[in-house]
């Protein structure tokens, strides 16, 4: 690497980071203003306890922000390097030397990438590591807040998830109902109980959920394991050693996280846990979450178009002007995620197309303008 490409990718690095400061920090700031009783009361109202609790919540939300604004930041750090070096005549006194823009843009292009890279690292490692904390507003810091419960089909069982209210932090299920797929001798229709907890598998035993204080049927205690085509589907006490008295077992591949999250968890959870989701026979998702896991697939490659679409405008010779170069490529960026809005409408309400059309479509319209535009400029 060249003096100047270190030179260049120095300045963008600096410029990244402070963009990314400046515009996290304001949604921080408006967010902390909404939002200053809770925060208050959840720091015990000491200033130290207030800002121990902003600093762990934010901490986790800024990588959210980061996932949200990255192609926005690469490309206002692109804009501002070319600009800064057009109104200081380094980009003059650099072409003089005989350095085509082409060349002097390279390392900027590479830092981009590099960008949508972290990105994309961010999307699949970090996010996950934090979706309990992402799934939590400002209300419900500590996962106690009773959030009501939409009832879900397990596919693979027909036994309908059921329940007053969730507890976040405990995962757990409160006043639960389960409907059972047909009337059982002695079980009757409906498992009810006090808590439902979700256990994930261990060993030898399958996940599923863990009903304490039975009030329906009475007689639980007494009934032989419940099988549906041959598998177990509800253990009883009476001849599982784990299970207390007054306690049952209901095996479901439908986790804590798919049942009470909503589609909150499909944006924190990784690209391969998505995948197993559709592959989950307790689960039947529709076109929306085929058309999310094509576009984590496709999602650097359109911030990368987004950028090569950009680049020309600063590159041009009509103006030096930053404010001018930033509200076109404003513009852009606003028309780059209408017209990605509008294609996910497309695949995951509509159904006008197929999620892989729907996820494609931007790429395929935004690639051939962008090599295009930056075709001239490479020339």
């Amino acid at each position: 690497m060249s003096l100047i490409d270190r030179y260049i990718c120095w300045l963008f690095l600096r410029v990244s980071l402070c963009s990314a400061a400046c515009l996290i920090g304001l949604i921080v700031l408006i967010d902390v203003a909404g939002n200053f009783e809770e925060f208050i009361g959840f720091g015990d109202h000491s200033l130290h306890g207030f800002l121990r609790v902003i600093g762990t919540y934010y901490l986790a939300r800024s990588l959210i922000y980061f996932d949200w604004m990255s192609a926005l930041i690469a490309l206002m750090s692109t804009i501002f390097v070319m600009t800064w070096l057009k109104r200081t005549n380094e980009m003059a006194a650099l072409m003089a030397a005989g350095i085509p823009s082409s060349r002097i843009v390279k390392p900027l292009i590479i830092a981009a990438v590099a960008v949508a890279t972290g990105a994309a690292l961010n999307r699949e490692f970090l996010l996950p590591r934090f979706s309990d904390e992402l799934s939590r507003n400002a209300q419900d810091l500590r996962g106690t807040r009773k959030r009501p419960l939409e009832p879900k089909y397990d596919a693979e069982t027909d036994i309908l998830l059921a329940g007053h209210h969730t507890l976040a932090a405990q995962q757990q299920i409160v006043n639960a109902a389960f409907q059972l797929p047909q009337s059982v001798p002695g079980y009757g229709r409906k498992l009810v109980a006090k808590t439902a907890s979700y256990r994930p598998p261990d060993n030898d035993r399958p996940g599923g959920y863990l009903l304490s204080g039975i009030t329906q049927p009475e007689s639980l205690s007494k009934l032989p394991t419940l099988t549906i085509t041959g598998r177990p589907v509800v253990y009883s006490p009476i001849d599982t050693d784990w299970l207390e008295e007054n306690q049952c077992f209901v095996v479901s591949k439908v986790t804590f996280q798919q049942l009470a999250g909503g589609k909150a968890w499909q944006r924190y959870a990784p690209t391969w846990h998505l995948i197993s989701a559709l592959r989950n026979p307790s689960l039947d998702y529709g076109a929306d979450l085929r058309v999310t896991v094509h576009q984590r697939l496709l999602r650097p490659f359109l911030d990368i178009s987004l950028l090569l679409l950009g680049l020309p405008i600063v590159l041009s010779r009509n103006h030096q002007s930053l404010f001018v170069a930033v509200g076109q490529c404003l513009l852009l960026v606003a028309a780059y995620y209408l017209l990605t809005m509008v294609f996910e409408w497309m695949g995951s309400r509509s159904y006008l197309l197929t999620p892989a059309q729907a996820a494609w479509g931007p790429l395929i319209v935004l690639a051939p303008f962008a090599y295009t535009v930056s075709k001239r400029m490479w020339n």
